[in-house]
């Protein structure tokens, strides 16, 4: 005669049972919690700040008022000319001009200028001097003159000879202004005002 198998039998009691299903339903989050709880963690999380771009600086348009550059304005700088010429003064001379000095020979340049009422004194000269009357009235007295006198006035000029005795004065109101250029002996003063060497 054939065993039979024994089959254990496990009685569990209600409450057991009870408290099983409690917690397996726990152990399991429905969607509804799962969903409740993304969304307090969204709400409790900082919100991260996004840089705003700065706009770039605007190119200035091409058709701007050139007033406002003053270097879209400035004259181009001048060339500078390779010769210069400065007139310093001009006179007229109604007669011959011979300048002629023995020996070596200084030359000089001068500008006089002589009050109302002053003169520069006789005396002479080594040599020779040529002169223009820049303004002014000067009064020249020579020997040369048949009056032993002449006037001259503004743009006309003078010339002196060598050893004869003369002196200028201004006889006007304004002050006169000589050019004066001096050829004489080299070493010698460019006036002479000790007369015993002068002539006459």
């Amino acid at each position: 005669m054939k065993s039979r198998p024994t089959v254990t039998t496990v009685l569990l009691s209600p409450a057991l049972l009870l408290a099983l299903m409690i917690g397996g339903c726990a152990a399991q989050p429905t969607g509804t919690e799962s969903t409740d709880a993304a969304t307090a963690a969204a709400a409790t999380s900082t919100p991260v700040a996004t840089p705003t771009p700065t706009p770039a600086a605007a190119a200035p348009s091409p058709t701007a008022d050139p007033a406002a550059d003053p270097a879209a304005t400035a004259p181009a700088p001048a060339t500078p000319k390779p010769v210069t010429v400065e007139e310093l003064g001009k006179g007229d001379q109604p007669d011959a001009v011979d300048v002629e000095v023995a020996g070596p020979t200084q030359v000089a340049f001068r500008r006089i200028t002589i009050a109302p009422g002053a003169g520069t004194g006789p005396h002479c000269h080594d040599g020779q001097l040529i002169a223009v009357v820049e303004s002014g009235v000067f009064t020249h007295y020579a020997p040369i003159y048949p009056d032993g006198v002449h006037v001259y006035h503004a743009g006309e000029s003078i010339v002196e000879g060598a050893h004869y005795v003369h002196e200028g004065k201004n006889d006007g109101t304004e002050p006169v202004v000589l050019l004066v250029t001096y050829v004489i002996a080299e070493g010698e003063p460019l006036a002479e005002t000790d007369l015993s060497k002068c002539d006459g």
